[in-house]
């Protein structure tokens, strides 16, 4: 007697993705996948063009100068690391409270950020002359501080960034700016290609 194998029963629990509805499931993942690369990608060229914007070209139009804090004298207010950007103010504007940038001595290259905690006039010549100190000090600074020192008052500040203030030279900054600027152009050249690829894509579908 000839006997065959039953067929194997077919389960019907369970719908079996057709082939359209997988490949539609791929396109979803891709299409997810190049949104976040696609965000990701803003966001640190976006990023570096505000650290430049912030370090560089502000300061620049203004007329104003970034230093970097390396010590902890003015702690809580501007951590070392802090990038302060000083703009030129004149002796006669400046009070108690405001932080300003000045060189130890005339000529110097050297320069301290502190807070004016007094503000005087000179006996003899009558120039003003400012007292000054550190947040984080117990003690006012021993020596005034001449108007002639005095580099001008801090405009505002970002915290870590002094850090690659001290590490990039003028130079460095400047080519820094362009290669931010240069980057912004290609990405969003670039952007716009694929755009106009995906598009191109979508529509051969629908006439398909």
């Amino acid at each position: 007697m000839t006997t065959t194998a039953p067929a194997p029963a077919v389960p019907t629990g369970d719908a079996v993705p057709s082939p359209r509805t997988a490949s539609h499931g791929r396109h979803r993942r891709r299409r997810v996948l190049s949104v976040l690369w696609s965000g990701a990608c803003w966001t640190v060229v976006l990023a570096a063009a505000a650290v430049v914007v912030v370090a560089v070209l502000v300061p620049r139009a203004a007329g104003a100068t970034p230093y970097t804090v390396l010590t902890g004298s003015m702690t809580p207010t501007y951590p070392p690391g802090t990038l302060v950007v000083v703009r030129p103010e004149r002796a006669e504007d400046l009070a108690v409270g405001d932080v300003i940038t000045y060189q130890r001595s005339s000529g110097e290259s050297t320069v301290v950020t502190h807070r004016i905690v007094a503000v005087a006039t000179g006996t003899v010549d009558g120039e003003r002359f400012f007292r000054t100190r550190g947040d984080a000090n117990d003690a006012v600074d021993t020596d005034p501080v001449q108007p002639v020192q005095v580099k001008g008052a801090v405009w505002y500040a970002v915290p870590w960034l002094g850090h690659l203030n001290s590490w990039l030279s003028g130079g460095q900054r400047q080519w820094a700016s362009y290669g931010v600027g240069a980057g912004l152009v290609v990405y969003a050249l670039v952007m716009g290609v694929g755009g106009f690829r995906d598009r191109r894509r979508r529509r051969r579908g629908a006439t398909s």
